[in-house]
């Protein structure tokens, strides 16, 4: 059956609209960076995933995003002069700007391998190097004419190539999978493979003058040649962390970055290795210098580091209050609100998220779940607990903060309160705790070692109900009827674990969790029905604004959004790529969506135009829909109709249901479509043997 996906890539159809959804923190985006580049000591960029692009005219103190034009990854970006530069990323991408990035070209690549790399040897000739990382095969394109052809210079090489190297204009390296170097004297008509005497993976390499070259890469691997390539010898960096790039300002001066905030400098040749304190534990994938003392390196979730005395200090440029897991977010109107993650983080907003204060919690415990009863009555779930320590609460605001004392070790992963004084808090290892003196004392109801709780909602004062699961018994959903005295399980159809619960009444209700699961009730839970999510990404929490409009988000930057209730899920442009943990709709337009790396989206517009997917057309299609394009009437049919009732739906590109009829025992039928305007849309056709969806246009 054809259904309708919620990815960006490998898609025949889209509507494509520019992100709704704007970063709060880190600024100016919190993608991860994956190259960086310099025209002059002050105008540089940057550019990594998600089609992120962002530059600086003022040597790194501010930065500003440019728009890419594309969703795709980027992985490497390289300027011929001040205004023309080149970025290369996945699905063969190629990238030009002829303005210093005001704009950009997506030039065609004749490949939708991944590029990694790319490099110019003067205005008009470049490489590019990539290759598919599951079958290991490699590429290598060159253009002659600044970007317009792109030939195959080398194609099927042993492993994949993650970065290329030109000494001159015929004289170049490739170094990637299996230590594999590959060089060549004639510009690219011919290659030659050398053996790099290791079989760790190769990431980058460079050279220093045509005989002098370096390549590093996996568990610290640093090798050098003095031969031009032929041999190359180990040099003892001092870690086994894996090491993304190397450059060298200087011919004896080098600088390597990679895992864990690794930089690594060598004042000798690379004889020896110093570790440079680089002030993160994040991954480094990209280091630049602009003169043998200034340097910039930048890497997840988009920090950026700058020295500008050889390495000896290096100072953060991001803009941000943390790097650290936001875990939950929750806001009391439009303005006032409040995200808390790892390491005790608790962040506060007064203005809507223009500017977050960060607040001090007395601990460096995570911080798994906020909800506040009123503007100053607020609680935050700790984990792990102590018998001391389960919940922090505050009475002004966030300024201070007070731990709960429970005299149980619950580690929280949700808690919700249905009014001042009384609250629930669910976790691991099956926990169930609740207060009723406004988290002065908290008694256990229950627990289950084998069974984990990662939600609880409740929708009125008496009816509760928990999401959770684990690998054995797949997704649980319990219910409670009479405030938490007594659990019943519900049957969840599931055995995918189950991070979220959300109820627009006491009889309607949405769960998510791993895998794209989404499931509904529309009967107190007693039945749950799967709903197509269209994703196979792990979704982490779900929120509605209305009985009809809802949003999950999840792994990889999901967010998708549904108009009707959940019969049919899209993907809203999130402009990110980490883990979303938590969503927030203080209103129906406003919204807020916080998780990894301090994460933080906004969005004041609903999160912005859906985007359709659809996926091909599978060889065995059961229905057809003709005319197309049509402006007065179709005709749809289909073997699978001809028993029981049949649903035809027809959407807009707002993913409003614009046409619905049902009809039962017929494999043909018709439907006007003469009054709908010009456009394209979206036909589902529901039978008992399940769903198809057919693209329309209305001409």
């Amino acid at each position: 059956m054809k259904k309708i996906y919620s990815l960006i890539i490998l898609m025949q159809i889209s509507v494509f609209a520019y992100s709704q959804w704007t970063w709060q923190n880190p600024l100016p985006d919190g993608n991860s960076m994956r190259s960086v580049y310099y025209t002059d000591s002050n105008t540089g960029y940057a550019v990594g995933l998600v089609g992120c692009i962002i530059k600086t005219i003022d040597g790194g103190t501010t930065w500003i995003t440019l728009s890419s034009g594309t969703t795709v990854n980027l992985f490497s970006v390289y300027f011929t002069d001040s205004n023309t530069g080149y970025v290369s990323g996945d699905h063969g991408v190629i990238l030009k700007t002829i303005d210093g990035g005001a704009t950009w070209t997506t030039l065609v690549s004749g490949t939708t391998l991944p590029l990694f790399s790319i490099t110019f040897t003067n205005a008009n000739i470049g490489y590019a190097a990539g290759g598919n990382t599951s079958n290991y095969l490699g590429i290598i394109l060159k253009t002659s004419d600044g970007g317009i052809n792109w030939n195959i210079v080398l194609n099927g090489s042993p492993r994949e190539f993650y970065s290329v190297y030109f000494i001159d204009s015929i004289t170049g390296f490739a170094a990637g999978g299996g230590g594999n170097v590959v060089k060549t004297t004639d510009g690219g008509a011919t290659w030659t493979l050398f053996q790099s005497g290791t079989s760790q993976l190769l990431l980058s390499v460079t050279f220093t003058d045509k005989i002098t070259g370096y390549v590093v890469g996996d568990q610290g691997t640093i090798r050098k040649t003095i031969d031009g390539g032929s041999s190359w010898s180990t040099l003892q960096s001092g870690t086994t962390k894996l090491l993304r790039a190397v450059c060298f300002p200087a011919v004896n001066t080098g600088y390597a970055v990679g895992l864990a905030g690794t930089i690594l400098k060598t004042n000798d040749g690379g004889a020896t290795w110093t570790t440079q304190l680089s002030g993160t534990s994040l991954f480094l994938y990209s280091i630049f210098f602009t003169d043998s003392i200034t340097g910039i390196a930048v890497g997840d979730y988009g920090v950026r580091l700058k020295t500008i005395d050889g390495g000896t200090t290096w100072a953060a440029l991001t803009t941000g209050k943390t790097f650290n897991r936001l875990n939950s977010v929750f806001f009391t109107d439009t303005n006032l609100g409040y995200a808390v993650g790892n390491e005790g983080t608790i962040l506060k907003t007064f203005d809507g998220g223009t500017t977050w204060m960060a607040l001090s919690s007395g601990t460096t415990k995570g911080l798994q779940s906020v909800y506040f009863t009123d503007d100053t009555t607020g609680y935050v779930a700790v984990n792990p607990a102590t018998s001391s320590l389960l919940m922090l609460k505050t009475i002004n605001g966030g300024i201070s903060w007070y731990p709960s004392q429970a005299g149980i070790t619950i580690p929280i992963k949700s808690v919700y309160f249905t009014s001042a004084s009384t609250g629930y808090a669910v976790g691991m290892f099956g926990e169930i705790a609740k207060t009723t003196n406004g988290g002065v004392s908290w008694t256990r109801l229950t627990d289950n070692n084998e069974i984990h709780y990662y939600s609880v909602y409740f929708p009125s004062t008496n009816t509760g109900f928990i999401a959770g699961g684990s690998y054995d018994a797949g997704g649980v959903i319990l219910k409670t009827t009479n405030a938490g005295s007594t659990w019943t399980f519900q049957t969840s159809g599931t055995n995918q674990v189950l991070s979220s619960v959300y109820f627009t009444d006491t009889i309607t209700g949405y769960v998510v969790g791993q895998n794209g699961t989404i499931r509904k009730t529309v009967d107190g839970g007693t039945t749950w029905t799967a709903l197509p999510s269209g994703t196979t990404a792990s979704l982490s929490s779900v929120n509605f604004t209305d009985v009809n409009t809802g949003y999950a988000v999840g792994a990889m930057g999901t967010i998708l959004k549904t108009f009707n209730g959940g019969l049919t899920w899209f993907v809203l442009t999130s402009n990110a790529n980490t883990l979303l943990t938590s969503v927030c709709f203080p209103d129906a337009n406003t919204g807020y969506a916080v998780g990894d790396g301090g994460t933080i989206l906004k969005t004041t517009d609903g999160g912005g135009p859906a985007v359709y997917v659809e996926e091909p057309s599978p060889p065995r299609s059961t229905v057809s829909l003709y005319p197309n394009p049509s402006n007065k009437k179709i005709t749809i049919t289909g073997t699978n109709m001809v028993s029981g009732e049949t649903t035809i739906s027809v959407f807009n590109m707002k993913g409003e249901q614009v046409r619905q009829i049902k009809f039962k025992d017929q494999t043909l039928v018709e439907m006007d479509v003469s009054t709908m305007a010009q456009g394209i849309y979206l036909v589902k056709i529901q039978t008992r043997e399940g769903v198809e969806s057919k693209k329309l246009v209305i001409r």
